[in-house]
């Protein structure tokens, strides 16, 4: 028998699809988040390649979920940007600090390279003038620093102690390679790695130290003494004076034979120096200062004048006429030249022994960076650091335009009306001191805080210059 229709139960039906429906709904949603969130990322740590499944939404979600750490200078590239997506792929590749030298100035720098040659090869691709770079291999036998491998595509050739050999197989590193020429590193021997005329050079540099003495003039001073038995204006030499001698122990560091600098170590003083004595006369009085007949007639005009009375006197001034005495005229004698009383011919008092010798001034630190550099030497380093990270050609164009607009590539650049400074015109430029504490001086600094900012805000150079034609900055 069928059920009867009753509101009741129209009620209660109705009640159970629309909780069906909502049910679904959920089921549905839940099933589309996860279908759509779920992602499959390969992951590249420093060359080493996994497939990853994760549910992060960002970049850095992922890496948190890996538990990898990013240090400041660290390279993380994405194939989908910031914004993960499904079969993205990410790629970290740990800094290091090796040591560039650019025009001579040692200057520290971050890199991601996997050998030397590729080193070189950042700081070639944006260059279009010639500016020499070469790379300090720090320690040779230092994994992180010495460890990579030199040319990946060839031969080395190897220069030390005056001889040229070719190294055939590059994919070593310098270690290696030196010891299978029989080339044993002293303890401050240097080691670096240059390209010249296509070659890949791994260059030797013996260093060594040696003593030498300067001999420094210490200049006499000259003392004058007045003699009255001299004419006015004459004078006479009485004592010559001795320039005394300062006698400087300079150590000199030579590389590979060449002096390169030096320093004071030790400093003392072997003569003193003897004063020069001129004898002069005196000076010669001025007219009428001893004129005693003039000084008379000045002090009768002067009681001429106090005695002759007033038209309208007062009280006052007739009680101070008459209480006031005429002054009595006085005869002015020439100054007499007293005789100093130091010795017309002092000796010098030498000392019985040789004086203490002074502490030699300490050295002053070497500032290794870009420090206060030029536009060329900062866009020279720029080249590299933008080409490590593949900002290359019409990229790194558009970073120089950005920047000469910015700053014109002054280390020292201000804005008027912001606290932004420097070549990137970070605001304010405190937010550079996590990338070095001498971010107000050192170039390398701002330009390594500058092109992370880029990279983090635009993505390239290119991005960010488009911004800036749009808004007047960036």
């Amino acid at each position: 028998m069928a059920r009867r229709w009753t509101p009741r139960r129209f009620v209660v039906l109705r009640r159970i699809r629309v909780v069906s429906c909502a049910l679904l709904v959920v089921l549905a949603m839940v099933l589309t988040f996860f279908i759509s969130a779920r992602k499959s990322v390969a992951l590249s740590v420093n060359g080493q390649t996994k497939m990853v499944t994760t549910y992060a939404y960002s970049v850095d979600g992922l890496l948190r979920e890996q538990g990898i750490k990013v240090k400041t200078h660290d390279l993380v590239d994405s194939t989908s940007g910031g914004q993960l997506r499904n079969h993205a792929a990410v790629t970290v590749r740990s800094a290091y600090q090796t040591t560039i030298v650019i025009q001579g100035q040692r200057v520290p720098f971050w890199t991601t390279a996997t050998s030397m040659d590729q080193l070189l090869g950042f700081f070639e691709e944006n260059r279009k003038q010639a500016m020499k770079v070469t790379v300090d291999v720090g320690n040779v036998y230092n994994q992180l620093t010495g460890g990579l491998v030199i040319n990946q595509a060839g031969p080395v050739t190897v220069i030390a102690d005056g001889k040229t050999s070719v190294a055939p197989d590059g994919k070593l590193p310098a270690a290696s390679i030196l010891d299978s020429k029989g080339i044993v590193l002293g303890k401050e021997d240097r080691v670096s790695v240059e390209h010249d005329q296509g070659a890949t050079v791994l260059r030797v540099q013996r260093v060594t130290h040696g003593n030498t003495q300067r001999t420094i003039p210490i200049a006499f001073a000259t003392r004058t003494v007045v003699d009255p038995s001299l004419a006015p204006g004459q004078t006479q030499m009485r004592q010559a004076g001795v320039a005394g001698q300062r006698l400087q122990t300079i150590q000199v560091t030579y590389v590979d034979g060449q002096a390169e600098s030096e320093r004071v170590v030790k400093e003392e003083t072997v003569a003193m120096p003897v004063d020069q004595v001129v004898a002069v006369g005196p000076d010669k009085p001025k007219e009428g200062q001893n004129s005693g007949q003039q000084s008379k007639d000045a002090g009768k005009d002067s009681q001429q004048v106090q005695k002759t009375p007033s038209p309208s006197p007062s009280a006052s001034q007739d009680s101070q006429s008459a209480t006031t005495p005429a002054p009595t005229p006085t005869h002015t004698k020439p100054p007499q030249t007293t005789q100093p009383t130091q010795p017309s011919t002092p000796a010098p008092a030498m000392p019985d022994n040789k004086p203490a010798p002074s502490p030699a001034p300490a050295p002053s630190p070497s500032r290794d960076g870009l420090w206060h550099a030029s536009p060329e030497l900062a866009q020279a380093y720029a080249g590299g650091a933008a080409a490590q990270r593949g900002w290359t050609g019409s990229q790194f164009a558009d970073l120089v335009t950005l920047w000469n607009k910015e700053s014109g590539w002054s280390w020292k650049a201000k804005n008027p009306k912001s606290p932004a400074y420097g070549i990137p015109q970070a605001n304010p430029g405190s937010q550079m001191a996590d990338y070095g504490p001498n971010w107000r001086d050192d170039a390398a600094v701002q330009i390594d805080w500058g092109l992370n900012y880029i990279a983090q805000r635009y993505g390239s150079p290119s991005a960010a210059m488009r911004f800036w034609n749009q808004h007047k900055y960036y």
